[in-house]
């Protein structure tokens, strides 16, 4: 199987290249004169032809600190009479750069680069035959250095660029010894429920990666993963709402990126951070080395939460042949968790077009929840007294990722490049619980235990070959592919013991089992940019995916089975469109129109047939045969940009069919010790391919600075949703809508002498499900921080959620069979003291050249594109994905 994918990859990228011998395109070979800046970034301007002659300019531009060339800068030749650019050119590999065939007249010249300052000339006059050169040119970086503290403007909390909205978390105060959680909370579009849960425009079918890359990390839980991330290691968040045929076909919702700091300075430093508070601490460490063409980073990290107490109550009916059988259920909960993640990173720029860049990343989590004194009383019809059940129950989830990948990047010219990419990622998982079961007056007394264990894994290699050449002056083809190998075991097993102190041994009327599961995924996209002379971007492409799956038990007598009655899993293709149409309007003004279809492949939570029955009376089992979801996605966006202002107001419709949708009925479980079980009805739940699920709404959110000091921004999410799960048993069948309201108001203020306070509120309203509801909830936090010696120390205080404490939440579910009303409380008040030195200093070098990244963009349950113009400074993506999750 591995040898036919990687012979389709080779095949693909063969004959892509045989179209452009040498490496490049038709005509890109060098000439006298450089190419003009490209217009896929930058609109050509509209003006008449112009006049030739046989005037010429040249120079070299130069970093006026490092002395080296600057390469694929912009000189625009600006008409004194009109002052409008009338032509153009861009420095090459060495700097140098030529304007040729002028007529005669006066001009100025005006360069411009990503990092530096525009820089524009004193007035030029060009007679017949001149022939000017201006030497060396230097151009200085666009940031000032003052005794060591870099001075730029204030940057906006929200922007919005071609292909993605960013929201700038360094620019947040208060989430200083938080986590990705507490950033993406702020997001505009995103909601993050208190467990950590993202969803995107009310979608939970979203993509996360990291730094552009995917991690099995990710894969295992979205939730805990962002955990994992300290707020304040986050650059950016980048949300990309409709991907383009380079990304991969998965997160039908879109894409989420967390873009984390980097360094590109010459010279070494050391971060020093952390954080103290009563539900958590935080210490983490941050050093990069850079000289020459080579440059080190090293990170670590370790969170520990405490103190994370709750409870919950739950009152279920259930249907019987014999009647209604009533559940009451209380319990308090205790959490506990350690994380760490610890990486090492590594670039080296082998010539000025050719860079090397690789990384080596260590996760662990550590988490332990406990549920003290879980009593259910059980009323049955024709009992005159409830039957009593208290048990303990303490669930591990212990995990641990190694993720490495290599990127090769070579650059022949602006928008000309080729980039092959490697990664390999493992999660290691234990998920297991073990039940004190109790009895006598008191409940004090262990009558019997029962324990539930299972390992698992998931791994995957990925392949990667990306090219992208522009065509003319204002068109850019790209092309690529791409192969997945992935494997995820799952090893469950269920025991039983008597007594407090009984050895274990295994429970008969539950199997265990291993289920091993093979993903294998190959892919090839193409897409093609064009931008007018009327300010049109338009992109449009395709991929396609093939999947190839083989899903076995190592018992096949007491493994599942598809609903067709076999252990077989067909093979699947997908053909992926997608357009994305943009315009600019002048005056900061834009308007885009989407379209793209996506899949959602099933994740391990929906795929592992694991019985999780930490809870008796609400099971969870999975689902191995489950087939991808398909949606269609359209998008109507306009943003601008007024007086300082931005706004943005979306429109989008979603249709997903063929949904992974939760279906519940009843089961028979047994309860109490082993000598004296007790058999009675509980709430099972298991996942199909019976839902669709149709979604229209309305983003409006706006961003703005006042008096230069003050950023006050904020927003509201509103969409209808309808879902129905087109089951024919009128005992399943199932459908529910409604309205959902979200939205978030944020403000920042700094103030003299390195103070800043910064104040965050957020609400989501009732939230629909299929069989019933969720209630409201609400988050806020308000954070002061102050600076010292230059920047370079800080210390910072937040408090979080102080005026509702308890946060109770409930839930309502209802079918012909059974029904359920949860109310669960969250002590989630917080307060934490902040701190962060930084050590050593650093010298700023040329910018870099893009580095690229591998995106496995997949696969339901937790995990999670825009009009995507070509960027210089983008990331690049490729191939296709379907990760099973953990």
């Amino acid at each position: 199987m591995k040898t036919l994918l990687l012979s389709l990859l080779i095949v693909s990228a063969t004959t892509s290249f045989a179209q452009f011998p040498g490496g490049g395109p038709p005509g890109s070979g060098t000439g006298e004169r450089p190419q003009r800046a490209n217009p896929a970034t930058a609109t050509m301007p509209e003006s008449d032809p112009l006049p030739r002659g046989n005037g010429k300019i040249s120079g070299v531009l130069i970093d006026s600190t490092s002395g080296k060339p600057v390469e694929f800068a912009t000189v625009a030749l600006i008409s004194a009479e009109t002052n409008k650019p009338i032509d153009g050119a861009t420095s090459d590999d060495k700097g140098k750069f030529v304007l040729n065939k002028l007529a005669a007249g006066k001009y100025r010249l005006q360069y411009s680069f990503i990092g530096y300052r525009d820089k524009r000339t004193d007035l030029i006059t060009v007679d017949r035959g001149t022939d000017l050169n201006l030497g060396s040119v230097k151009l200085a970086a666009d940031i000032r250095t003052l005794s060591e503290v870099n001075v730029v403007g204030q940057a906006a909390m929200i922007e919005e660029k071609v292909d993605r909205l960013v929201y700038n978390a360094d620019k947040d105060i208060t989430a200083k010894g938080g986590d990705a959680g507490d950033i993406l909370r702020k997001v505009p579009m995103l909601s993050v429920d208190l467990d950590g849960n993202v969803s995107l425009r009310g979608s939970s079918n979203v993509r996360v990666l990291i730094n552009n890359k995917p991690s099995t990390i990710v894969a295992s839980s979205v939730a805990d993963a962002l955990k994992q991330i300290p707020a304040d290691m986050i650059k950016t968040v980048e949300v990309i709402t409709s991907p383009s045929a380079k990304y991969d076909a998965e997160g039908s919702a879109g894409i989420i990126n967390i873009v984390t700091k980097k360094t590109t300075l010459q010279g070494a430093t050391l971060d020093v951070n952390g954080g103290v508070g009563n539900r958590g601490s935080n210490l983490g460490l941050n050093g990069n080395y850079r000289t020459g063409k080579m440059g080190f980073s090293l990170s670590g990290f370790g969170r520990a939460e405490y103190n994370v107490r709750g409870a919950f109550s739950n009152d279920q009916t259930t249907a019987s042949p014999n009647g209604n059988i009533r559940t009451l259920q209380t319990a308090s909960t205790l959490n506990q968790r350690l994380f760490g993640n610890y990486q090492l990173g590594w670039d080296y720029d082998i010539d000025k077009n050719t860079s090397l860049t690789a990384s080596l990343r260590y996760g662990a989590r550590n988490g332990v929840t406990n549920q003290n004194n879980l009593l259910t009383q059980t009323f049955l019809p024709n009992g005159f007294f409830p039957i009593y059940n208290d048990r303990n129950v303490e669930t591990k989830d212990l995990s641990g990722t190694v993720d490495g990948n290599i990127t090769y990047t070579r650059t022949y010219k602006p928008q000309q490049e080729l980039s092959v990419l490697a990664l390999y990622s493992r999660n290691n998982r234990t998920n297991n619980f073990v039940a004190d079961i109790l009895s006598g007056a008191d409940f004090e007394t262990i009558t019997s235990r029962q324990r539930n264990e299972n390992q698992s894994y998931n791994q995957e290699s990925t392949l990667q070959v990306d090219y992208q050449t522009p065509i003319k002056t204002n068109q850019l083809l790209e092309f690529g592919a791409k192969g997945i190998f992935r494997q995820v075991n799952s090893e469950f097993a269920y025991f039983q013991a008597d007594g407090a102190n009984s050895p274990y041994i295994e429970d008969d009327t539950r199997p265990g089992n291993t289920l091993f599961y093979d993903q294998n995924i190959a892919a090839s996209y193409l897409s093609y940019t064009l931008t007018t002379k009327s300010k049109f971007t338009i992109k449009a492409g395709a991929r396609y995916e093939y999947t190839f799956i083989n899903a076995r038990f190592s018992d096949e007598s007491t493994g599942q089975t598809n609903e067709a009655g076999t252990n077989a899993i067909p093979n699947y293709g997908n053909l992926v469109p997608s357009i994305n149409i943009s315009k600019n309007l002048g005056s900061g003004r834009i308007i885009k129109l989407a379209y793209n279809r996506r899949i959602q492949r099933p994740g391990i939570q929906f795929l592992n047939p694991n019985v999780n029955a930490s809870n008796p009376t609400n099971i969870t089992v999975g689902n191995p045969y489950l087939s991808p979801e398909l949606t269609d996605n359209l998008e109507f966006s306009t943003s601008a940009n007024i007086k300082g202002l931005y706004l943005n107001a979306s429109l989008f419709a979603r249709r997903t069919a063929n949904e992974i949708t939760a279906v519940r009925d009843t089961a028979t479980q047994s309860f109490g010790d082993i000598v004296n079980p007790v058999f009675q009805q509980v709430i099972r739940t298991n996942y199909l391919n019976v839902g669709r699920q149709d979604a229209v709404g309305l983003n409006l959110f706006g961003n703005g600075t006042l008096f230069s000091k003050w950023q006050i921004g904020g927003g509201i999410d509103i969409y209808h949703v309808s879902l129905t799960n087109n089951n024919a048993n009128p005992i399943y069948s199932a459908s529910n809508s409604g309205w959902v309201v979200s939205g978030r108001l944020m403000s920042s203020l700094t103030l003299k002498n390195g103070w800043g306070v910064q104040v965050f509120g957020g609400a989501r309203g009732r939230q629909v499900q299929l069989q019933g509801y969720q209630s409201s909830m609400y988050f806020y936090n308000v954070g002061v921080r102050k600076e010292f010696k230059d920047k370079k120390a800080s210390i910072g205080l937040a408090v979080e959620n102080f005026l509702n404490h308890p946060f109770v939440m409930t839930s309502e579910l209802r079918s012909p069979i059974l029904s359920q009303n949860t109310t669960t409380s969250f002590y989630n008040a917080g307060v934490r003291l902040t701190f962060s030195y930084k050590i050593g200093k650093m010298s700023f070098d040329a910018p870099q050249k893009r580095r690229r990244s591998i995106n496995n963009d997949d696969v339901k349950g937790g995990d999670g594109g825009g009009n995507d113009a070509p960027q210089q400074a983008a990331p690049a993506t490729g191939g296709g994905g379907g990760r099973p999750r953990q």
